[in-house]
């Protein structure tokens, strides 16, 4: 992972993160949209983009060295979090260890990447995201809070630094949060307290809430109006038993800790996790499946802790055997990954069959394109290009604050789709202010002879850059 972090292979969401790191950078406390240039609030100017923004403001470097930076900084506090979790659930040495194998190689024979999810191929891509970050603060919550329900309890400084943690994550990354949510409920529900620790939780709890409402960049609470995110999601729901049948294996482990103790966090944890995703699939709000870590995490951390604390004996030997295969073919369904570090072409043929590409990015235009400037792409490159600092006509993602969306949406359309007059076209640029046009040759848009443009590069496969002149 440090050397994939080295190369930072471009993938899914990078282009957004960096492109909100660059306007912090500029604009610390008001910059603006990450994406087109309007002035509204964005859900990814969060304390721990805030953090990059400063971090590139104070020294100077370049958005991508900060990410790195970042990437090295979540890694760092990802694995010291299941450490500490994994040793306040009682386990023995080897547990730690032998959880971080587990929380990234038991997946499934399918390789699935999202945010949020640490599968050593997800991972790879992701690094850089604040998902890993609030993945890696939420286990670090979750050690402090079994640490802080022990008895004799912890002190009211302990709980309210909880609650801070706990917004902190929440407005990170928004699932990770309602999965750090729901590992703190399967903590308490665990844990045998006393009276005296509830008012510290409900100030935990209160202070918590201050900090989501009191957040300067965006509105929380806002979010949970939001729609859209159904279809997008939809794919959590499919291809369960190939992505996720060597999980089967902690549910097992699961299984063994209720029977000792039906109150086990680990297993609370699990029963959480598997109503949401389950009311998510039922009700039709697939959204709700990104709670799928809290079902995955507990089971993979379970396994971990039962083969490392078992008994010696015959038992022990055949439970570590089956783990092993289970790591193993895990290890062989991801090893692909290998491929963001030495490249795709030094890869066997097996794996390169199933290695994908990383993204060319848009550094050749820099040269010519300038910070804020605007430029008029499809959504594929507009994922990229904001991440060098110009706008786009249209946002890459969907971006729930931005209330002409749906109109931006369509000036692209009408920009490069059939049937549309040259004056629509021109009437488009002129709107948005556009000074630039990336473009595939077959995209369509004004002929490539037309007097409003002016080719000015030829970038990686075929990409065009036009500057508008007119």
């Amino acid at each position: 992972m440090l050397l994939v972090i080295v190369r930072l292979p471009w993938a899914g969401d990078l282009g957004m993160h960096a492109a909100t790191v660059e306007r912090l950078r500029r604009h610390l406390t008001d910059p603006g949209n990450p994406l087109v240039d309007e002035n509204t609030p964005s859900p990814y100017y969060s304390p721990w983009t805030v953090f990059l923004g400063v971090l590139a403001r104070l020294t100077g470097a370049s958005v991508w060295v900060v990410l790195r930076a970042g990437a090295l900084i979540s890694l760092t506090l990802l694995l010291t979090g299941v450490w500490r979790y994994v040793r306040a659930l009682g386990s023995g040495r080897l547990a730690p260890p032998l959880a971080l194998l587990c929380l990234v190689l038991l997946w499934g024979t399918q390789v699935f990447n999202w945010s949020g999810f640490l599968g050593l191929n997800s991972l790879a891509l992701t690094v850089a995201y604040p998902s890993v970050f609030a993945l890696g603060l939420a286990f670090h919550f979750w050690a402090t809070l079994s640490r802080a329900l022990k008895d004799p309890p912890a002190g009211w400084t302990l709980f309210l630094g909880l609650g801070a943690m706990w917004a902190a994550i929440l407005l990170s990354h928004q699932f990770t949060g309602v999965v750090a949510t729901l590992g703190a409920l399967a903590t308490v529900g665990g844990a045998r307290t006393a009276r005296l620790v509830w008012p510290r939780l409900a100030a935990a709890v209160a202070l918590g809430v201050a900090i989501l409402a009191l957040w300067p960049y965006y509105d929380f609470f806002g979010l949970f109006g939001v729609g859209g995110l159904e279809a997008i999601h939809r794919p959590l729901y499919q291809h369960l038993f190939a992505r996720f049948c060597l999980v089967l294996l902690g549910v097992a482990a699961l299984a063994v800790r209720a029977r000792r103790d039906r109150r086990d966090p680990l297993v609370l944890f699990f029963l959480l996790g598997v109503l949401v995703f389950a009311a998510g699939g039922l009700s039709g709000h697939y959204s709700w499946g990104r709670a799928l870590p809290a079902v995955v995490i507990p089971a993979q951390l379970a396994a971990a802790v039962e083969v490392a604390g078992a008994a010696r004996g015959r038992a022990r030997a055949v439970a570590a055997g089956v783990l092993a295969l289970a790591l193993a073919a895990g290890a062989w369904t991801q090893a692909q990954t290998v491929g963001y570090v030495v490249g795709g072409k030094a890869l066997p043929g097996p794996l390169a069959a199933k290695y994908h590409k990383p993204w060319v990015g848009y550094h050749w235009i820099t040269p010519w394109v300038g910070y804020g400037d605007v430029v008029m792409a499809k959504t594929f490159p507009a994922r990229q290009i904001a991440a060098y600092g110009p706008y786009t006509v249209q946002p890459g993602y969907p971006d729930f604050f931005l209330p002409d969306q749906a109109k931006r949406d369509a000036a692209v359309e009408t920009y490069f789709g059939a049937g549309h007059s040259r004056a629509a076209r021109l009437a488009v640029l002129h709107e948005y202010g556009v000074r630039w046009v990336v473009q595939w040759p077959s995209d369509g848009g004004l002929p490539p002879r037309d007097p409003a443009l002016r080719k000015v590069a030829t970038g990686p496969g075929g990409r065009l850059l036009y500057e508008v002149v007119r």
